[in-house]
């Protein structure tokens, strides 16, 4: 009988025969860092086997997998001391995509399963934070709704924005546990406007349509175009992971972040990465707030006013530090690593090889290979010959006299020039025409794929360098 779920937590993984292939590049990084002790919170994975099914079945699942869904959130909330489903206390879940070879952004995820109108309550009155509490509910309605509802993400963006600007503030940050409650309401509104029916309060109900929807994302447009661009075969599938949720916006003691163990753009041994305070994950990668760095070298480097992790939280800065100088060392291979702070608790959430330029491919198979890592013949197969393309990219001469418009963040290296487009769609089109083309947007989204294909750079008002 095939086994679908696949359990892990830190220190343990239930099946250490389970495959890459069948976990997803996700669910191999959180089973094995659970097996090395790494702080990871508890989870299972869902195969890819699953998803092969549920293409060849009409989009049904499995028989037996909800048992099997059922006896893996039992283990889970034995190790936190929580149960799914309980409106006193409750155990939230994320269900997070993961693909044999790394697609980043391009699948969907959820975060706070189980949230409803009554456990919020409980949430706030255990946490002892309401903001909190509110802020995760609002956060969950809006992603649930865009991710398995078909409501698009901006119409609650809107929403949100108007009511910052008739209050008269700016930041999220500064919303009260009111404000939160009151665009709660909100939200789920809009979304029994929009669909004719409430938002679903039972979490059952919300974890299979969370589940349905990662597995649907697989054929999502944007996912289709990336793994045609990268030639990935679409009978990979993905795997889906439901783990328990640890939270990064619990005030300013809690954090996410992303971080790689060299620098990705030259290859520079040195952690590259950047956090926020007070947020969840999606605002890393979003790029609806501008992050910190994670050192105290880059930022001064960035001539950054806001602190680094490494002086706003030393001792979690010290614990991550090690943490990524161990995968490294394991995978003998630059890692690509996600992260959450709770109330001062570090979680490493994943880690992968980092994609990296072709000038950072070779300084690093070079480096890790005078460093012992890695064999001479292993470091000449890591770079690929096709990817030195890259090192001719176009560059300005340090030496050319200039008129500079504009600084940003460098998130990417070479230079380009084009005509100025802002939407996705025109930058294919001329691309296609024999124009050159600069994409401009306030911040890039998985949706923009092809428009960002076909530019020769992009500009962004918001957002990072990850």
């Amino acid at each position: 009988m095939a086994k679908w779920v696949c359990t892990f937590d830190q220190g343990e993984a239930a099946d250490e025969s389970a495959p890459r292939d069948l976990l997803g590049g996700k669910g191999a990084g959180l089973a094995e860092m659970a097996r090395l002790g790494l702080p990871v919170p508890p989870g299972f994975t869902i195969t890819t086997d699953v998803c092969a099914y549920f293409y060849k079945n009409g989009k049904q699942f499995p028989p037996s997998l909800a048992a099997e869904v059922e006896t893996a959130l039992g283990t889970v909330g034995r190790f936190t001391g929580r149960c799914f489903g309980d409106e006193r206390n409750p155990l939230l879940v994320s269900a997070r995509s993961g693909a044999r070879e790394s697609m980043p952004g391009m699948l969907d995820s959820v975060l706070n399963l189980g949230l409803n109108d009554i456990s919020v309550e409980a949430l706030a009155e255990r946490s002892g934070d309401p903001r909190f509490a509110y802020d995760s509910y609002r956060r969950f309605i809006q992603m649930y709704a865009s991710v398995v509802l078909g409501i698009e993400h901006h119409i609650f963006e809107e929403i949100l924005e108007y009511y910052k600007e008739h209050k008269g503030i700016t930041l999220d940050t500064e919303l009260s546990s009111e404000d939160w409650r009151k665009l709660i309401v909100d939200f789920t509104a809009k979304v029994e406007r929009t669909l004719g029916r409430p938002f679903p309060q039972d979490p059952r109900e919300q974890l299979w349509g969370a589940i349905g929807a990662v597995f649907e994302s697989w054929m999502n447009p944007r996912a289709v175009a990336y793994r045609r661009l990268h030639d990935i075969p679409a009978s990979f599938g993905t795997a889906v992971t439901i783990q328990a949720m640890v939270f990064g916006n619990m005030g300013e003691t809690s954090a996410t972040g992303v971080a790689f163990t060299r620098n990705p753009s030259t290859g520079a041994k040195e952690l590259y990465g950047e956090f926020m305070l007070n947020a969840q994950g999606e605002d890393v990668v979003a790029g609806l707030r501008t992050p910190q760095n994670i050192t105290e070298a880059a930022r001064i480097a960035a001539g950054a006013k806001e602190p680094s992790m490494e002086a706003a939280l030393p001792g979690v800065f010290a614990e991550f530090a090690r943490a990524a100088g161990l995968l490294e060392k394991h995978y003998r291979d630059m890692q690509d690593m996600e992260f959450t702070v709770e109330r001062g608790k570090l979680w490493i959430l994943q880690t992968r090889s980092g994609k990296r330029t072709s000038k950072a491919a070779l300084r690093i198979a070079v480096d890790m290979a005078n460093e012992g890592s890695i064999g001479k013949a292993e470091a000449i197969a890591r770079v690929d010959p096709s990817a030195l393309e890259q090192l001719l990219h176009p560059a300005l001469d340090p030496s050319a006299p200039r008129q500079i418009v504009a600084t940003g963040l460098p998130a990417s290296p070479g230079a380009a020039s084009g005509e100025i487009l802002f939407d996705p769609g025109d930058a294919e089109r001329l691309k296609s025409a024999g124009r050159k083309v600069i994409l401009v947007r306030i911040e890039t989204s998985p949706d923009d794929i092809l428009g960002m294909h076909a530019a020769e750079g992009i500009l962004t008002t918001r957002g990072g360098m990850t």
